[in-house]
Protein backbone atom coordinates (compact mmCIF):
# COMPACT_ATOMS: atom_id res chain seq x y z
CA UNK A 1 0.00 0.00 0.00
CA UNK A 2 1.45 3.01 -0.70
CA UNK A 3 1.19 6.19 1.34
CA UNK A 4 0.28 9.50 0.99
CA UNK A 5 3.82 10.68 -0.03
CA UNK A 6 3.74 8.94 -3.26
CA UNK A 7 0.33 9.98 -4.04
CA UNK A 8 0.73 12.53 -7.38
CA UNK A 9 -2.37 14.85 -7.90
CA UNK A 10 -3.74 15.42 -10.98
CA UNK A 11 -2.57 18.81 -11.41
CA UNK A 12 1.01 17.81 -10.49
CA UNK A 13 0.25 15.13 -13.04
CA UNK A 14 -0.60 17.54 -15.60
CA UNK A 15 2.43 19.71 -14.45
CA UNK A 16 4.57 17.45 -15.36
CA UNK A 17 3.04 16.54 -18.39
CA UNK A 18 1.90 19.71 -20.16
CA UNK A 19 3.59 21.99 -18.25
CA UNK A 20 2.76 24.81 -15.65
CA UNK A 21 -0.80 26.28 -16.01
CA UNK A 22 -0.01 29.78 -18.48
CA UNK A 23 2.74 27.39 -20.39
CA UNK A 24 1.83 26.88 -23.98
CA UNK A 25 1.32 23.28 -23.82
CA UNK A 26 -0.77 23.43 -20.83
CA UNK A 27 -3.12 25.79 -22.02
CA UNK A 28 -3.25 23.49 -25.72
CA UNK A 29 -4.50 20.64 -23.48
CA UNK A 30 -6.94 22.75 -21.50
CA UNK A 31 -8.57 23.84 -24.52
CA UNK A 32 -9.02 20.65 -25.86
CA UNK A 33 -10.15 19.15 -22.75
CA UNK A 34 -12.99 21.92 -22.45
CA UNK A 35 -13.79 21.16 -25.66
CA UNK A 36 -13.97 17.36 -25.25
CA UNK A 37 -16.00 17.70 -22.23
CA UNK A 38 -18.64 20.18 -24.85
CA UNK A 39 -18.77 17.14 -26.82
CA UNK A 40 -19.41 14.70 -24.10
CA UNK A 41 -21.95 17.16 -22.98
CA UNK A 42 -24.01 17.47 -25.96
CA UNK A 43 -24.06 13.65 -26.42
CA UNK A 44 -25.37 12.87 -23.26
CA UNK A 45 -27.77 15.36 -24.06
CA UNK A 46 -28.85 13.93 -27.21
CA UNK A 47 -29.27 10.36 -26.01
CA UNK A 48 -31.17 11.77 -22.96
CA UNK A 49 -33.35 13.64 -25.14
CA UNK A 50 -33.98 10.02 -27.17
CA UNK A 51 -32.59 11.89 -30.61
CA UNK A 52 -30.42 10.18 -33.30
CA UNK A 53 -27.47 12.69 -34.75
CA UNK A 54 -29.57 13.08 -38.07
CA UNK A 55 -32.78 14.17 -36.07
CA UNK A 56 -30.62 16.99 -33.77
CA UNK A 57 -29.27 17.58 -36.86
CA UNK A 58 -32.41 18.31 -38.82
CA UNK A 59 -33.73 19.98 -35.74
CA UNK A 60 -30.51 22.57 -36.05
CA UNK A 61 -30.28 22.93 -39.93
CA UNK A 62 -26.86 21.51 -39.84
CA UNK A 63 -25.57 17.82 -40.85
CA UNK A 64 -25.04 14.55 -39.12
CA UNK A 65 -21.29 14.55 -39.84
CA UNK A 66 -20.92 18.09 -38.44
CA UNK A 67 -23.28 16.70 -35.05
CA UNK A 68 -21.05 13.79 -35.14
CA UNK A 69 -17.59 15.80 -35.42
CA UNK A 70 -18.50 18.06 -32.48
CA UNK A 71 -19.52 15.15 -30.33
CA UNK A 72 -16.16 13.62 -31.12
CA UNK A 73 -14.02 16.79 -30.81
CA UNK A 74 -13.24 17.33 -33.94
CA UNK A 75 -14.86 20.69 -34.84
CA UNK A 76 -14.70 24.08 -33.62
CA UNK A 77 -18.33 25.18 -33.23
CA UNK A 78 -19.29 28.63 -33.71
CA UNK A 79 -21.47 30.28 -30.39
CA UNK A 80 -24.91 30.67 -32.52
CA UNK A 81 -24.53 26.62 -33.87
CA UNK A 82 -24.12 26.03 -30.52
CA UNK A 83 -26.23 28.00 -28.57
CA UNK A 84 -29.46 26.37 -31.83
CA UNK A 85 -28.21 23.13 -30.86
CA UNK A 86 -28.78 23.44 -27.18
CA UNK A 87 -32.30 25.89 -27.31
CA UNK A 88 -33.88 24.21 -30.39
CA UNK A 89 -32.32 20.67 -31.29
CA UNK A 90 -32.49 20.37 -27.44
CA UNK A 91 -35.04 21.94 -25.81
CA UNK A 92 -32.34 23.49 -23.28
CA UNK A 93 -30.64 26.81 -22.07
CA UNK A 94 -26.56 27.34 -22.30
CA UNK A 95 -25.26 29.05 -19.19
CA UNK A 96 -21.19 29.66 -18.96
CA UNK A 97 -19.06 30.93 -16.65
CA UNK A 98 -15.58 32.51 -17.10
CA UNK A 99 -12.99 31.75 -14.18
CA UNK A 100 -9.87 34.64 -14.22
Amino acid sequence: MKNKANITTLDQHLDKAYGKRGEEKREDFERSYEAFKLGVLIREARKKANLTQEQLAEKTGTKRTYISRIEHDASDIRLSTLLRIIEKGLGGKLELNINL
